[in-house]
């Protein structure tokens, strides 16, 4: 405290500390990210401005090993960041995720200015690393081996006001033979179904009316407590939740997925109709050597199933292509079930070798230019089933959830974007009265595209909501605060689809 002539005092005030959060990877990591967030603002950082890239005192990167070219992405943003922390003393490097916890020591040894480096256990502990790390002045290493503390039992600062991830479970028992995953967030570990509905009522009570579900092998909740129905059980619950309008779940497994479910997805009115199931390949061959426990047959009689109990169902699906010694017969097959199943969308991946997977030292490796060509084909068959899918939506009047972020032309069509019960994306109309986001539309489809639908017509009805309440609420706080930096990954629902990359799933 210093003293004035007048003698009133005047205090110095530090400006307080801002972080930005960079997330690569899965849905898990978006809600580890929501986490990373919520420690950081309660332990008194606030979000850098929108548009600093890096000018921040803490840059915290939420990593992924799954996809090709993690580490180069990785090593690339961290050179770019060297010369900015020189100019910035007291600035602070964090790196965490799933490359974190694989390679440990190597990421400091390359980048010698990183600050923290922490796994997928141990989230939690990130302010307190931040601070020992400044305090001793040395890089701080902590890799925990099994989970500390459930995420979801950390403050969170979440991305959405009316849409939020609730995880029900953390890491897999599988063991398929292109994904590293188990290795890195371990043994499936199952929440309390009691801790979940609690975290999803108060998330109700502060607004929120979409849930997403989320476990790594979402549909074999129930397995680390001894109850095969419990996750058909807990769809069940989450219908009993007043004020809980859409529920949705990713990414459920074919072996797991059992009748149970599929009657829990058609009797409980407020989980939507709309299933995400990878595939990964439509050959038996393939699938035996990726150790995928189902086969063709299993996986679209899964989907007859569903489409028998939910007419209206909108199913996606992963595919990888070019996986270890898959022939040109093998991808006829994949291309015959693709034909079959008629997903809504394919997010579809090029095979790409994972350090430390058994695909990666399997024999019958695929040239680049074959797995290419054969990704090409995929992706043009499956833009021709998604738009005739999605053609089927013409005449249909449907409630949307009015989206934030959605719609990157909106400004210029005068259009705002929401998503169908089955998450298909809605251009819709802009009303002559207000709606926010989280509020509720009623609009008549009038055109298809392959990877999104319009209602051009008037909105027949508008549904102001608590949700939309939360948002208003919200946006005004954000107002007077700093704008935040977006994580920059998907929103709630499924991903875009038909992304152009390489790499492999890892449900």
């Amino acid at each position: 405290m210093t003293i004035s002539s007048d003698r009133s005092p005047a205090v110095d005030v530090a400006a307080p500390k801002t972080y930005e959060v960079r997330t690569y990877g899965c849905q898990m990591n978006v809600h580890d990210s929501e986490r990373l967030s919520g420690l950081l603002e309660e332990a008194g950082y606030v979000r850098a401005p929108e548009g600093v890239d890096g000018d921040a005192d803490v840059v915290v990167f939420n990593t992924c090993a799954v996809r090709e070219n993690a580490d180069n992405k990785l090593y690339g943003n961290l050179g770019r960041l060297a010369p900015m922390k020189t100019k910035r003393p007291g600035m602070q490097i964090a790196v965490g995720g799933c490359l974190a916890q694989k390679d440990r020591d190597t990421i400091v040894k390359r980048a010698p200015w990183v600050d923290v480096v922490f796994g997928t256990h141990n989230i939690g502990k990130l302010p307190v690393l931040l601070e020992r790390a400044r305090i001793q002045e040395e890089a701080q290493i902590e890799i925990a081996e099994s989970l500390e503390a459930f995420p979801s039992t950390l403050p969170t600062r979440r991305e959405s006001a009316y849409a939020a991830w609730v995880s029900i479970s953390v890491g897999c028992n599988n063991t398929c033979t292109f994904c590293i995953v188990p290795a890195l967030r371990g043994k499936e570990k199952d929440r309390r179904t009691g801790d979940i509905l609690a975290e999803i009522e108060a998330l109700v009570g502060e607004g929120v009316s979409e849930i997403t579900l989320l476990g790594q092998n979402v549909n074999a909740y129930g397995s680390d407590i001894g109850d095969r129905e419990a996750f058909s059980k807990l769809l069940r619950a989450c219908g009993r939740i007043e004020g809980l309008e859409r529920v949705r779940f990713t990414s459920p497994h074919p072996r797991d997925f059992t009748d149970d479910v599929i009657a829990a997805m058609a009797e409980t009115p407020n989980v939507m109709p709309q299933l995400h199931m990878p595939m990964q390949s439509g050959s038996d061959t393939v699938l035996k050597a990726m150790r995928r426990s189902y086969r063709q047959e299993r996986f679209l009689g899964i989907i007859e199933k569903v489409r028998a109990s939910i007419p209206d169902a909108a199913i996606t699906t992963d595919i990888i292509v070019g996986f270890p010694g898959e022939t040109e017969e093998d991808f006829e097959q994949t291309l015959h079930a693709v034909r079959e199943a008629r997903f809504a969308a394919a997010f579809t991946f090029q095979y790409s070798k994972r350090p430390g997977t058994p695909a990666a030292t399997m024999e019958g490796q695929i040239p680049k230019e074959v797995v290419q060509a054969r990704y090409e084909r995929l992706v043009a068959l499956q833009e021709e089933i998604s738009w005739g899918e999605n053609k089927k939506q013409v005449g249909r009047v449907l409630e949307l959830m009015v989206a934030e972020g959605e719609g990157r032309k909106d400004g210029a069509t005068h259009r705002l974007s929401g998503r169908a019960p089955d998450n298909r994306l809605v251009h819709f109309t802009k009303p002559d009265e207000e709606v926010r986001p989280g509020d509720v539309v009623t609009v008549e489809i009038t055109y298809a595209a392959p990877h999104h639908l319009l209602a051009e017509g008037t909105v027949r009805d508008v549904r102001r909501t608590r949700a939309g309440d939360a948002w208003e609420k919200r946006n005004a706080v954000e107002a007077a605060k700093p704008a935040g930096v977006m994580l920059g990954l998907p929103k709630i629902g499924a991903p875009e689809p038909l992304p152009v990359t390489t790499g492999s799933g890892c449900d």
